[in-house]
């Protein structure tokens, strides 16, 4: 069986355009639904953050109205509560890649905040890349190619990628607010073959090792296809 870092911001806030602070973390879905098919199938998770930090759930990825109803909610926070390995997550630092098999990042607005600018995360996003074992990563989850840049250049930049779109951020009501978006900064600042899917539906792209997802609803197919790759 094999072993899966899960790379999970370990933030609760995002600094917004107007200094307020949005109350963020990690999207449960992104990470509920690969950790249960991953670990339903024999395989280990480990979770790792920047200074080990325990991950903070976005609340409102556990309302019903973004689970598709009260059951979908509940099932998501008892797949979090048995996830111990969330309560005990390594530090980023202290990572050694060549005792996993994959590595995984899921989204949320946390990892904007944190995994974006944390040098460690970079380095180990790069290693993973160049090494051409599976990197998959979802929604949001792709700004950490953010912090893989040196003097302005990307190992990503030419990669095909999805992403979190700035249309999905304008319908959840933050594009106007936030600082940066990511969809316009992975295309600028990384350089890569951007592509997208309808807002709020399915979308995966793969290139080579790199698998990413779109927004929330992919998670569940990239989990599926990294199952096939570990196969």
């Amino acid at each position: 069986m094999a072993k899966i870092l899960f790379i999970v911001s370990g933030a609760t806030y995002w600094v917004l355009k107007d200094g307020t602070r949005y109350a963020t973390g990690y999207w449960a879905e992104e990470f509920a639904n690969p950790y249960k098919l991953l670990t339903d199938s024999g395989h280990e998770v480990v979770v790792a953050t920047p200074g080990g930090t325990i991950p903070n759930v976005d609340m409102m990825s556990l309302r019903p109205s973004m689970t598709g109803g009260e059951q979908g909610a509940l099932d998501l926070e008892a797949i979090i509560r048995d996830a111990e390995v969330m309560r005990r997550p390594l530090k980023v630092s202290d990572v050694r890649l060549e005792d996993y098999d994959a590595v995984y990042l899921p989204g949320g607005h946390g990892p904007m905040s944190d995994l974006a600018w944390d040098a460690d995360v970079g380095r180990l996003l790069t290693a993973q890349l160049t090494s051409g074992n599976p990197l998959f990563i979802v929604c949001h989850g792709p700004s950490a190619m953010l912090a893989t840049r040196i003097h302005g250049e990307s190992p990503f930049r030419g990669y095909k990628v999805s992403c979190f779109t700035n249309e999905e951020e304008e319908a959840v009501g933050i594009a106007s607010r936030a600082p940066w978006l990511l969809e316009t900064d992975l295309k600028e600042k990384i350089g890569v073959e951007y592509s997208r899917g309808p807002i709020w539906e399915p979308y995966m792209v793969e290139d080579r090792n790199l698998v990413t997802g779109q927004n929330p609803h992919s998670a569940a197919i990239l989990g599926e296809r990294l199952l096939k790759v570990l196969a």
